[in-house]
């Protein structure tokens, strides 16, 4: 039952990250760049120095990102996935405008 739990809430998260991808991409640049800045704090360095590791660090961390959202978008494209959640969307929409 726990199992069975864990998955539907690991499988809603991915469902939250795939309908949220520039969401998701924002939060992890702002997130490495407080990681690495508090990384970089400690050590002995000017502080413009940390600024742009932690800036750079942040860069490389974000295209990583990009790449992956843009495999899932290549992904949902190609096996349809996307076109059908579209089509029910468009469907439901034109619907509501008729009445």
């Amino acid at each position: 039952m726990a199992e069975s739990n864990s998955k539907s809430s690991l499988q809603s998260i991915r469902e939250w990250v795939v309908e949220h991808k520039l969401r998701t991409v924002g939060f992890l640049w702002l997130s490495s760049v407080a990681g690495s800045i508090a990384y970089n704090w400690s050590r002995p360095e000017k502080t413009s120095v940390k600024i742009i590791h932690a800036r750079l660090h942040a860069q490389a961390l974000t295209l990583a990102a990009l790449g992956g959202a843009a495999l899932v978008e290549y992904y949902d494209h190609s096996s349809g996935s996307k076109a059908d959640r579209l089509a029910k969307f468009l469907e439901s929409d034109g619907h509501s405008r008729k009445s």
